[in-house]
């Protein structure tokens, strides 16, 4: 007789490589856009740079690099919140099984999506060390937690949308549409030092901002960051949401299956 946990890292195992399989091998070009993303955007960015004539430079930390970090931070955020949107409908089949739960390829899809950003990362990482850039991290533990932090509060995040867009599909709409703004205003490609201190107030609400500003400090040691950045205040959101999260999937797992 199986006791409950073996019987959910059983369910966890399958799905994972069903997640896996079906992001990797579902379209032929799953792996180039991985990596061609967060290439164009370095490219396109530092094309814009030149063009205005702009010191590719940031307080204590080089463009491109300080740029890759954000960029696959970023994306590593979004991607586990925007996956997590469709999990429900696409394993809706799975349900039948009263194994699998609702939440489980949400977790699951979140697990496949860090370990695939992660993996993207090192790339880049690689190549532009090849090439000459400074983005070695200088304090890789710390590194190592932020990453962690951000892919977190992705999943936390994913968690109450997962819900939420399965009860009312007008939501995940409105969601893809502020990833962009997100974009701008979480300092990903533009330092938000530079922006007047009355405003910066107002972006530090933001839980992004303080995920991707420690860990560019963990990566360039000389780097100035707003004032104001807490780490501590990253773990509320990852703890609340998940809370929530999990809190809106015990309550609506009828629901969410029958649907």
């Amino acid at each position: 007789m199986r006791t409950p946990w073996q019987v959910t890292w059983s369910v966890w195992r399958a799905l994972f490589l069903r997640e896996a399989v079906a992001r990797t091998s579902g379209d032929r070009f799953a792996w180039f856009w991985m990596l061609a993303e967060p290439i164009l955007f370095v490219v396109i960015m530092v094309s814009i740079r030149d063009m205005l004539g702009r010191i590719r430079l940031i307080t204590g930390a080089e463009f491109i690099p300080w740029l890759i970090v954000g960029l696959t931070a970023f994306f590593l955020f979004r991607e586990g919140v925007l996956r997590s949107m469709g999990a429900v409908d696409a394993n809706k089949a799975l349900f039948a099984y009263r194994q699998v739960a609702p939440v489980d390829p949400v977790l699951v899809r979140n697990v496949v999506e860090g370990i695939l950003k992660t993996v993207v990362l090192f790339i880049l990482i690689a190549g532009a060390s090849l090439l000459g850039h400074d983005i070695l991290p200088s304090d890789p533990l710390m590194a190592m937690l932020a990453w962690l932090s951000l892919w977190l509060l992705g999943m936390g995040v994913g968690l109450v949308v997962s819900v939420l867009v399965s009860l009312v599909a007008e939501i995940g709409i409105l969601i893809r549409m502020m990833m962009l703004p997100m974009l701008i205003l979480s300092g990903v490609i533009i330092p938000l030092q530079n922006l007047p201190h009355h405003i910066q107030e107002y972006l530090l609400y933001n839980p992004v901002v303080h995920g991707l500003e420690v860990l560019r400090l963990a990566f360039f040691g000389g780097y100035k960051t707003l004032g104001g950045v807490d780490f501590a205040y990253l773990w509320y959101w990852i703890i609340g949401s998940t809370a929530l999260g999990l809190a809106l999937h015990l309550r609506f797992a009828q629901r969410l299956k029958a649907q």
